[in-house]
């Protein structure tokens, strides 16, 4: 399974820092003095009480383990034995993870005191920071909790040797180390265990030792958890009450209380001088009135309440859903807010709907449907990272209850999407902290590539913009922007969403601007003459508003989308910069592989995904997925029915594998990414992917011919 913990971010693990204390370093014979542990969560160690106790061994301390650690058997010989306090420790990790400096000691000794005690031992999953300090830096002259701790500047005290201060010392040693881990691509607890079983000579030099090996096996088949897959197939627009019931706030509240009876509804918004006849009001305007807050007015005031105005007891602002959004982040936020009704937040800015928990009464607000609004709500980097680890969890799930990959990928791409808002929300703030105040103008934050086309999977990265209404670039608003794009990137990075490669990044100055700056700049790009200077152009065509002013960034995209589709030239070079396919296929008909992989982004999905942007440019298909640009075209009657079709079904098939393959990459601790082991796919899945390898083969081809092709009738 690709399960939560193999999932987390390393900054966000919650697990408990241990340490002893022994009669000996022979594990064979070594008694525990001392037991050390505190629980880390949350990019820091916990405020709760440590786990600090002195242990009876049952056997004198020998006077030079008591030179080190200065315990005595004096010290101990009123305390209880490990047998006994077992239990205690055991609540006290609970089903946490374990870290330890050389922690494989550690659990040997735990191991066979309990087997002297006749007890059951179960191998808790381990981090070991001293293998983790060898990845991070494999030149120090060694490994010792002292030498890791002093290349990291952190201070060691003179208690050093007693397990509790041990145990702090490692957790401050493991959040050090974190930055380091993930300049090496190791960000996530599987992919942290992967690196240490390369470590052949380290655990080889421990097994010697007698010591427990502190890196769990890989594990095999996925076994994947069950939810309720309706709320992640299903949006938000297909279940609420539309249009929404909106009276005038200066009623009283019995006539409120009138309508909502004649209506028979639960909740009535309101606007301050609305007329039924005005256009929706903007939810920042809008207010709430339930039957909840009728009954506490009457509470407080009695029947003198009903002649007062509704304004007086109704909620501003409201909470509010986006139109668009799968039904998940609706239970999710009534489940968090504690509350029945939202508004519907609609693409302008204004109320489209209601929706009530009688709405979504035969949905459950489980963990894994909270992922979106702890996105939302989380307060740092931290716990952003956290949120965003339950994302494989809710994948695997969906994929195990036959939820087809494309609309698993719409999940994955919601919430990339809130992942860089809410990255936004927290750069503005941080910006604010410093004294640079707030966005000096409206501006829209926006995801391109797969993400703005809704088909990101679990190996994504970075690709974002930025475009404000006025500033010279350079000039004192594009440099607040500039911060804003570099804190954005760093949030994003720090969350497990890893910098582009391509330097596709607000931060960068190619992809931020004004309106008047991406207006010459789309202007440049349609009069370009050279393929090589449109790379990474096209995905600009992908981008959707995550957050910030949604007009000035949607205004843009069809002002790119009008000019681009005028310029037959502008279409035949982007199609140029894709290039003809190579499928990778062998003389013999075979899949070629590297190390056993085949790479179908680049094998498979570049090509569609390019063609199918292409043509929507060039004949105005105004959608952004690669299926409903490719139903689109279908639509216009340009010819090419079958092989379009065929190239939407390849895509999905493309689509599958990859996620697949990425489920068991997560779980195994081996970065995600679209290369596809060849023998985990069985007959049919490889005759398919030969056949669609053979029929993208020509995709160029096709798009070539209906670039130029005019509909038909």
């Amino acid at each position: 399974m690709a399960s939560r913990t193999s999932a987390t971010p390393l900054a966000a693990i919650e697990a408990v820092v241990l340490d002893t204390e022994t009669t000996s370093l022979d594990v064979a014979k070594a008694r525990i003095v001392q037991i050390g542990a505190v629980r880390v969560g949350g990019g820091r160690i916990e405020e709760d009480a440590p786990f600090d106790r002195l242990v009876n061994p049952g056997e004198p301390i020998p006077e030079a383990s008591t030179r080190v650690h200065r315990i005595s058997t004096t010290d101990v010989a009123a305390e209880r034995s490990f047998a006994d306090l077992q239990g205690d420790l055991g609540k006290f990790i609970g089903t946490r993870m374990v870290i330890g400096h050389s922690i494989g000691f550690d659990l040997a000794v735990w191991r066979n005191e309990l087997r002297r005690a006749g007890q059951k031992w179960h191998n808790p999953r381990a981090l070991d920071t001293r293998l983790l300090a060898e990845i991070a830096n494999p030149k120090l002259p060694g490994f010792g909790l002292e030498t890791v701790a002093a290349w990291l500047n952190i201070e060691v005290a003179e208690e050093r040797h007693s397990a509790i201060y041990d145990a702090v010392l490692t957790a401050k040693v493991f959040f050090a180390l974190v930055p380091f881990l993930r300049a090496r691509e190791i960000r996530t607890v599987a992919e942290a265990e992967s690196a240490c079983r390369k470590l052949t000579d380290s655990l080889t030099r421990q097994h010697q030792a007698g010591w427990v090996e502190p890196v769990r096996a890989p594990q095999g088949e996925r076994s994947l958890a069950k939810i309720d897959s309706y709320p992640y197939r299903h949006r938000v627009r297909e279940v609420m009450s539309s249009p929404p019931l909106i009276e005038d706030s200066a009623k009283s509240l019995a006539e409120v209380v009138a309508i909502m009876a004649e209506r028979r509804v639960s909740s009535i918004f309101l606007a301050d001088r609305f007329n039924p006849r005005d256009r929706a009001p903007l939810v920042g305007d809008v207010g709430i009135a339930t039957e909840r807050d009728v009954l506490r007015a009457v509470a407080r005031a009695g029947g003198d309440a009903l002649a007062r105005p509704v304004a007086e007891f109704m909620t501003r602002p409201i909470a509010v859903v986006p139109i668009d959004a799968f039904l998940y982040r609706a239970i999710g936020r009534m489940a968090r807010m504690k509350i029945r009704h939202l508004g519907v937040l609609g693409t302008d800015g204004r109320l489209a709907g209601a929706l009530s928990q009688r709405d979504l009464l035969r949905m459950r607000a489980e963990e894994a449907i909270s992922l979106g609004d702890e996105i939302d709500c989380a307060a740092n980097d931290i716990e952003l990272a956290a949120a965003w680890s339950k994302l494989p969890t809710v994948a695997a799930s969906l994929m195990a209850e036959g939820i087809a990959a494309h609309d698993v990928s719409g999940v994955i791409s919601r919430e990339l999407g809130a992942l860089t808002r809410r990255a936004g929300q927290l750069a503005e703030a941080r910006l604010v902290e410093e004294g640079r105040g707030r966005a000096p103008v409206a501006y829209s934050l926006l995801t391109l590539g797969s993400g703005g086309r809704g088909e990101s999977l679990l190996a994504s990265d970075q690709d974002n913009a930025l475009v404000y209404a006025e500033g010279e670039p350079g000039g004192d608003i594009d440099q607040w922007f500039e911060r804003y794009g570099e804190y954005t990137a760093d949030i994003l990075n720090a969350a497990g969403l890893p910098y582009c490669s391509g330097g596709v990044m607000a931060r960068n100055p190619q992809w931020r601007g004004s309106l008047d700056t991406w207006r010459e700049r789309i202007g440049t790009w349609v009069r370009r003459s050279r393929p090589e200077d449109l790379l990474s152009v096209d995905i600009f065509f992908d981008a959707r508003v995550v957050h910030g002013d949604p007009t000035i960034g949607e205004s843009l995209l069809v002002e790119a989308f009008d000019r681009a589709g005028e310029a037959t030239d502008f279409a035949k070079l982007l199609a140029e910069t894709a290039g003809d396919m190579r499928p990778p296929l062998t003389f013999l008909g075979g899949i070629k592989t590297v190390e056993g992989r085949v790479d179908l982004k680049v094998g498979g999905m570049l090509p569609v995904v390019s063609a199918a942007r292409v043509l929507a440019i060039r004949h105005h298909v105004v959608a952004r997925a690669t299926a409903d640009r490719l139903a689109g075209i279908r639509a216009l009657g340009l010819g090419g029915d079958a092989d379009l079709a065929h190239l939407a079904d390849d895509h999905r098939l493309m689509m599958r594998l990859m996620l697949e393959q990425q489920l068991d990459d997560v779980e195994a601790g081996i970065p995600t990414s679209s290369r596809v082991a060849v023998k985990r796919l069985d007959r049919e899945a490889t005759d398919e992917l030969k056949a669609a390898f053979g029929r993208i083969g020509h995709s160029g081809e096709l798009t070539r011919s209906l670039l130029v092709s005019r509909k038909s009738g």
